[in-house]
């Protein structure tokens, strides 16, 4: 991973944008949609900036200065020269879905904001809001956090209570809680890979290692397989003990 993704809160704030034509017309209205306030390079209130400047000399010019007052920068269609960039959108607010290529090519972060807009339902956002009002019931219901995470994952699971690419009523988040039951405090899955290519993974097993607390796994797996658990998942080389630990526990091996 080359960058940190993150998302921004500008709604109120001011944000820099100096250029003119297409380019700089494109992220205003970007910055607008967020709440943010376009303002010239003299401001001294901003949290971020952009330059949309066709003349390149002209450009990083104005990008250096930004910087060294200590600004992160985005100069537009120069990746090389950005602190940050902006990805495609998939937009059902609250739920953001971004698609960056570090500057690679906006064409196929485009490409691929298109195919996952249609896999999406568009109430998907409706969904979400009622999930953070119901924060206090889920938490009076999972007091522990760890319990909370795995009746989450469970719930958002394919074919799950609140599968998020299946529509939803207005009463779903009470009857999932209504029925919710308990989450399963540990539960241990032996996975045997049948290559080292992630591209061969069966979407169970890329669904298990998005939810795993553990991944135990042999030495010759590779880094690409690994790096599609959850960034938090915890890793460890080798068999797991008995018991395994609390969660869901992956043991990854190569071949039958």
């Amino acid at each position: 991973m080359d960058q940190l993704p993150i998302f921004v809160n500008v709604r109120g704030r001011k944000v820099i944008l100096v250029g003119e034509g297409d380019a700089a017309d494109a992220k205003r209205r970007l910055i607008e949609r967020a709440g943010g306030i376009c303002v010239d390079a003299n401001s001294d209130e901003a949290v971020l900036a952009f330059v949309a400047v066709e003349d390149e000399a002209e450009a990083l010019a104005i990008a250096a200065e930004l910087k060294a007052r200590g600004l992160l920068v985005n100069v537009v269609d120069r990746p090389e020269h950005c602190d940050f960039t902006t990805p495609a959108l998939v937009d059902r607010a609250p739920v953001l879905v971004a698609v960056g290529t570090g500057g690679a090519s906006a064409g196929m972060a485009k490409a691929i904001r298109q195919r996952i807009e249609t896999l999406l339902p568009e109430n998907l956002g409706a969904l979400a809001t009622s999930i953070s009002n119901a924060r206090d019931a889920i938490r009076a219901q999972w007091p522990q956090a760890a319990d909370r995470r795995r009746a989450l994952d469970q719930a958002f699971a394919a074919g799950g209570r609140l599968d998020p690419f299946q529509n939803h009523g207005a009463s779903s988040i009470d009857t999932w809680l209504d029925q919710g039951g308990t989450a399963q405090r540990s539960r241990l899955v032996e996975i045997s890979l049948l290559s080292g290519n992630a591209d061969d993974l069966t979407l169970l097993t890329a669904r298990l290692l998005g939810e795993a607390d553990h991944i135990f796994h042999d030495a010759n797996i590779p880094f690409a397989i690994l790096n599609r658990a959850r960034a938090d998942a915890v890793r460890h080389e080798g068999a797991p003990p008995t018991p395994a630990p609390d969660g869901l526990v992956l043991y990854l091996k190569l071949g039958i």
